[in-house]
């Protein structure tokens, strides 16, 4: 069920991507007097067809890993005397590069519309406030501290975990960042962040990398769930039951209990329990599964009840069209700096090509986006949007770049680039992209 719902969810958010990247490619090229054959979403079999009273024929095919919009060209087929100057290859290059540029600019355009949309409906964000500093970190040595509250880095300011995680990634590279933090006692204060020999982790996450842990509501020892089938139901363990003791043993947080659980599995363990008023000796024997390790571990298959988080830690960003929209175009080119900075910097080595992700990646975050709500999808659609764009930026001669290198290149020496040329290199820029798109998807399969 997971499966196809991860499915599902990226058939529609690369549906929807692909949708707006063409349609950039797609009413540029008419308003040059380009004439379209074909508009596709997906490849391969086509499931749906029409035309439209121009000729063009819509398509949507069974692959749904991208799209193309299909131009009359000459080089490509050949094309009566009489609609030659339909012919993309016959416009002039700044309108070539109009076409090709137009598909990453329409997805950095729907970027900015969705983001401002978020923003006048209302942005909730989880302050960055620190949970706990990872002793001998890089947080330590910039005295960070526990229940700081993060306002602003490099004078940015942020107001939630993702905008401070995104703020970090555009200085990878950076030798310190200053860190400006709200302390309950002394105030707002500054200190910088020692970034040096900073190399980010496969997690890909700076926040973690850094020796920052995240402020989360405290863990209580009344069950908040109990798995059906599990070996803690069929011990008779219910919601609410609150756990005191294991084999007479005190137990003082949730972690030792995983902990004693996790040391025990298959072996019979009597738990005191508190259930309403009464107290309760129940003996629960915990399953057994491998750890990561290849270890036995024992499971009970149950969940705590999570505190609440306190109302001061949610914050709304609202805001009126005028500064929804500038605000959103801000997110958008906050983005592509991200963008730009992690290509840098994996080209540096200051992050390791781990961190690629490909299409299983994209599948679980637009799976996990759409369990998690709209608000979370809109974000997500944002993420991708921009990253498709930046993408297609780049200067491979199979992606829109390397087309437009090939144009600017023309611009520069008054006459094209040879077609021997141009087809060594759309060759080289499949053989990258198809390396890339290989080592992505090993990386997605060896986190699952």
């Amino acid at each position: 069920m997971e499966f196809l719902w991860n499915l599902l969810s990226f058939i529609l958010v690369i549906g929807i991507i692909v949708v707006v990247h063409e349609y950039g490619h797609f009413w540029v090229a008419r308003r040059c007097g380009v004439k379209v054959l074909r508009f596709s979403i997906g490849f391969g079999k086509p499931l749906f067809k029409w035309h439209d009273k121009l000729g063009t024929e819509y398509v949507v095919a069974a692959i749904p890993l991208g799209g193309y919009v299909k131009m009359l060209d000459e080089r490509v087929e050949e094309v009566a005397s009489d609609e030659r100057h339909l012919a993309f290859n016959n416009k002039s290059v700044y309108q070539r590069i109009a076409v090709v540029a137009a598909g990453p600019m329409a997805n950095f355009i729907f970027a900015i519309i969705v983001s401002a949309i978020m923003f006048m409906v209302g942005v909730r964000s989880l302050l960055p406030v620190i949970g706990e500093v990872v002793p001998g970190s890089l947080a330590e040595q910039a005295r960070l501290q526990a229940g700081q509250q993060i306002t602003a880095i490099n004078d940015k300011d942020v107001y939630g975990w993702r905008e401070t995680l995104l703020v970090l990634m555009e200085n990878i590279g950076e030798q310190q960042v200053r860190v400006s933090v709200k302390d309950d006692d002394l105030g707002y204060q500054q200190t910088y962040l020692n970034l040096s020999n900073w190399q980010l982790k496969d997690d890909g996450n700076p926040i973690v990398d850094i020796g920052i842990k995240p402020f989360r509501p405290a863990e209580t020892m009344r069950l908040g769930h109990v798995q059906k089938g599990s070996p803690a139901e069929f011990g008779g363990l219910q919601v609410d039951d609150e756990i005191h003791l294991v084999n007479g043993e005190a137990m003082p947080s949730w972690h030792a209990f995983v902990t004693r659980i996790q040391r025990s599995p298959n072996t019979p363990l009597l738990l005191t329990i508190s259930r309403g008023n009464d107290k309760l000796n129940i003996e629960v024997t915990p399953g057994s599964k491998k750890s990561e390790q290849g270890l036995n571990q024992g499971y009970l298959g149950v969940i705590p009840f999570v505190e609440n988080w306190p109302s001061w830690m949610i914050s709304t960003q609202q805001y009126g069209v005028f500064d929804a929209i500038v605000l959103g175009v801000d997110k958008t080119i906050q983005l592509i700096n991200v963008s730009f900075a992690t290509v840098v910097n994996l080209i540096t080595g200051q992050v390791s090509v781990a961190n690629l992700s490909g299409p299983v990646g994209v599948a679980i975050g637009a799976g996990a986006s759409t369990s998690s709500g709209i608000m979370p999808l809109l974000e997500f659609l944002v993420f991708v949007s921009v990253s498709i764009g930046f993408f297609n930026l780049l200067p491979l001669p199979i992606l829109d770049g390397g087309h437009l290198m090939y144009y600017i290149i023309e611009l520069i020496r008054k006459k094209p680039v040879s077609e021997k040329t141009q087809e060594l290199g759309f060759r080289i820029g499949a053989l990258i992209l198809i390396l890339l798109t290989c080592l992505a998807l090993f990386n997605d399969f060896t986190r699952l």
